[in-house]
């Protein structure tokens, strides 16, 4: 199962997320759930790199399946718009693949 738990303050402003694990729909290299969220995961840190200056860091190991993001300062509106279209599309993927895929929310 892929895990990934979304980091909010109390007043529910993004400070980052985790995603580890592999989803284990199929094999891997078949895995559409895998693949999907992989897809948005990386896609929105690239966009947020790309398209606005907001700071963040990431740290990866790509052996265990695990990515996080940590997020600084004040976010953007794009940041924010970018962070809210992954955890829709996170959530869609975790509600047709509850096995697979879990999304928690953890106040920081």
């Amino acid at each position: 199962m892929t895990a990934i738990t979304v980091f909010k303050t109390k007043d529910n402003q993004y400070k980052g997320f985790s995603c580890s694990g592999h989803a284990g729909f199929q094999d891997i290299g078949k895995d559409i759930v895998c693949a999907s969220i992989s897809i948005l995961v990386i896609n929105t840190i690239n966009a947020i790199e790309k398209f606005t200056d907001q700071k963040f860091s990431v740290q990866e190991d790509e052996k265990k399946g695990r990515i996080e993001l940590r997020l600084e300062g004040t976010l953007s509106k794009d940041s924010v718009l970018l962070l809210d279209a992954m955890v829709l599309g996170l959530t869609e993927i975790q509600k047709n693949y509850s096995k697979f895929c879990k999304v928690n929310f953890k106040e920081v």
